[in-house]
């Protein structure tokens, strides 16, 4: 479904029904370089059990046209814009990885837009290693590669795929070689730059989760421990489960957004 943000065309996948406003809404943001098809599998089954489900391809992302906000602040009001371009007034906001950053910037600068707040593969700050911020520049297939092997948890290739007949680490590189030029780095580039208030994170309203994967290899478990601990009354979720969690445990990250979301 087409939604027009800051001027332009936006598009979030539905999860398969008509999109209602009247529901309770979930709003569902993508890491670097990825993508609404991250979030797939939970983003339908609450779409078809009360919910009005979006997950949003960020501007120049996916079926989003329109040039990167290539910060995570600009990024964070283009989701407050999208909520209310949606006729919402408020929304539960769930992000992974970079969008995890988004969904908490979104939820320190515009508090009254966001309902719940679910962070998934977080670290605040989430500093990026040199070598792959360099790759990402010269838009390098190792670039890929390093997003694909870090993104998940090792060995991933033994692990079952919920896609029948494709691998978790195939799909996840195909989807992150299909970005545009300069995506990536300029994705990455926001996630290294962006300085998070201590104050602001503890000055947080919003019912939040923290979701990490105990075998994450880009934001360690324990970064997210972190987090939730500065936010007032988050509850911390530990999942047997890499960086991309939402397709190497989706069933068990389901769970854990249910759980939160039914308050």
């Amino acid at each position: 479904m087409n939604f027009i943000v800051q001027g332009y065309p936006a598009y979030a996948y539905t999860g398969g029904r008509p999109f209602d406003p009247k529901l309770p809404a979930a709003v569902f943001v993508h890491g670097a370089a990825l993508d609404h098809s991250a979030w797939q599998w939970q983003s339908r089954y609450l779409a078809h059990h009360g919910f009005a489900a979006l997950a949003v391809d960020l501007p120049g992302h996916g079926r989003s046209p329109g040039a990167l906000r290539t910060t995570i602040e600009a990024m964070a009001d283009w989701v407050a814009a999208f909520i209310e371009a949606a006729c919402l007034e408020r929304a539960h906001v769930a992000g992974h990885s970079m969008g995890s950053l988004v969904a908490l910037e979104t939820a320190i600068r515009h508090p009254a837009r966001v309902a719940r707040l679910a962070l998934l593969g977080t670290s605040a700050p989430m500093p990026v290693g040199e070598a792959f911020l360099a790759a990402a520049k010269d838009d390098s297939p190792a670039a890929f590669d390093m997003q694909t092997a870090w993104g998940h948890a090792r060995q991933v290739a033994l692990a079952t795929s919920a896609i029948p007949g494709q691998a978790l680490a195939g799909a996840s590189r195909q989807l992150v070689a299909r970005s545009g030029p300069g995506v990536q780095y300029a994705d990455l580039a926001a996630c290294h730059a962006w300085a998070p208030s201590p104050d602001a994170i503890r000055a947080l309203a919003a019912p939040t989760l923290v979701v990490a994967g105990q075998r994450d290899q880009m934001t360690p478990w324990k970064a997210g421990q972190a987090l939730a601990r500065e936010i007032p009354g988050a509850r911390f979720v530990a999942l047997e489960a890499g960086h991309s969690m939402m397709s190497e445990a989706p069933r068990e990250v389901l769970a854990a957004l249910r759980a939160h979301l039914a308050g």
